[in-house]
């Protein structure tokens, strides 16, 4: 990006552009909301189905299937206001301003999990669901700075990085709350403090981590105001709809990026499944403690710091389509291997946790990256906005998860997600990434 000195009338180079401070202040977001994820991961579903959920079912299903059910219709719920949300980040030019607004929700909402008191199931899931809108929305607007700061040449190492430091900084956060966690007892005695009280207290730190992190991205990130109009809420609304809705059909005429996001849709579904469900189906079919959970989880964050940059090196060497089969390959494997672990070994959970962790920050990392190098710069945030769509959608994998687990068990279930990774695995492989980067220059958005 280039911008004319308003006394010469000369181009100079974007002072934020592949700037160190920039990006790592950028990067330090995935820091600081990767408190709030891994906690999500490794405590809230557990929580929910061992001391939320006081009896067996609730409405006539298991915490695990209530919770993997509930995540997915909430995430294809909140797919709705993305890509308008990243369109009125566009026009407006008010990226920055819309990260902090809806990251405090998500950490502020975050902070108040903690105090539902045990049975309150509706309640425990209302505000588990704002948190998570507040964390999507967040993301839409931190993606959306990607290509702001960033050139094709240093993108895919760039999104690497904030993946990284995400894993490292929700690894050291985790670690923090597995120590209140080994030394917390299931029953309550003299002195002593229970692991529903230690849950609680994980959960609330991880909403501080996050709202005090991100100051520092929001000091780094370039400012708001540099080429948008100020206008009223509900024209930027009534804007945003439509250029969405222009873009949505016109995707139709790319079928490279198209294709993409499709393969993206499928495989990430399987990703974002094992995600949200493996606390919950470790606690209710595996029946593993909250603290066991919590290593696998630990072991996942520090084995994919190293993997997310491994994939940055393997990603230069073959290329980030090549990088991403790969990786679907190994998550094939994990879902057949998740179907056999025994239940209460511990030790067999762990081990698969580190292969989960070594292909994890891959498959993110350049998922994101290779979608920015396919994308018109002019509307990053409007696209990311719908890579955000593209990721609630991939909430139809733990609804999918939930369904069959309430039809049979949560072993067929979680065996049933190796589906969406051998299908994305098959599309994927069919996009001609140079064909759908050669296509930016085709977008028309003079009239948007």
């Amino acid at each position: 990006m280039v911008c004319l000195d308003s006394t010469v009338g000369a181009p100079v180079a974007d002072p934020y552009r592949n700037d160190k401070r920039t990006i790592f202040g950028w990067a330090m977001y995935d820091w600081a909301n990767s408190a709030y994820i891994t906690i999500f991961g490794a405590v809230i579903g557990a929580f929910f189905t061992g001391t939320i959920m006081e009896t067996d079912t609730y409405w006539g299903l298991s915490g695990e299937s209530l919770f993997a059910i509930l995540v997915g219709l909430g995430s294809i719920v909140l797919l709705l206001a993305m890509p308008v949300l990243g369109a009125v980040a566009d026009y407006s030019d008010s990226k920055r301003r819309m990260l902090r607004n809806f990251a405090v929700l998500g950490a502020v909402s975050t902070l108040v999990i903690p105090f539902v008191p045990d049975g309150q199931v509706p309640l425990f899931l209302i505000i588990v669901v704002i948190s998570q809108f507040g964390f999507v929305a967040a993301n839409v607007f931190y993606d959306g700075f990607l290509p702001d700061i960033t050139t094709d040449d240093t993108i895919d190492m760039v999104s690497s990085r904030g993946f990284a430091l995400g894993y490292l900084g929700g690894g050291i956060y985790l670690a923090i709350a597995l120590v209140l966690l080994m030394f917390s007892s299931e029953e309550p005695t003299t002195n002593s403090l229970t692991e529903s009280l230690a849950a609680r207290i994980a959960i609330f730190g991880s909403g501080l981590w996050w709202i005090g992190f991100s100051t520092i991205t929001l000091a780094r990130l370039p400012p708001d105001g540099r080429g948008g109009e100020k206008r009223s809420v509900s024209d930027y609304a009534r804007i945003g709809f439509r250029r969405t809705m222009a873009t949505t059909k016109r995707l139709r005429e790319f079928p490279q990026l198209l294709l993409f996001v499709v393969a993206f849709i499928i495989y990430n579904s399987g990703v974002g499944t094992v995600i949200a469900v493996s606390g919950p189906y470790a606690e209710d079919t595996l029946n593993l403690s909250i603290t066991d959970i919590g290593i696998a989880f630990l072991i996942v964050q520090l084995i994919a710091v190293a993997g997310a940059f491994m994939f940055g090196v393997i990603s230069g060497r073959t290329g980030p389509k090549r990088a991403i089969m790969i990786s679907l390959v190994v998550w094939i494997a994990i879902a057949a291997a998740a179907y056999f672990i025994p239940e209460e070994s511990a030790v067999s959970f762990w081990a698969l946790a580190a292969v989960v962790g070594f292909v994890l920050g891959g498959v993110q990392a350049l998922s994101r990256s290779l979608y920015g190098t396919m994308i018109p710069e002019e509307a990053s945030a409007e696209f990311f906005g719908f890579f955000s769509v593209f990721n609630k959608l991939s909430g139809v994998g733990p609804l999918v998860f939930g369904v069959v687990s309430a039809a049979t068990d949560g072993r067929t279930a979680i065996l049933s997600v190796g589906a969406f990774f051998v299908v994305g695995l098959v599309l994927l492989a069919r996009v001609d990434v140079d064909k759908a980067r050669a296509s930016r220059a085709d977008w028309d958005f003079t009239n948007a």
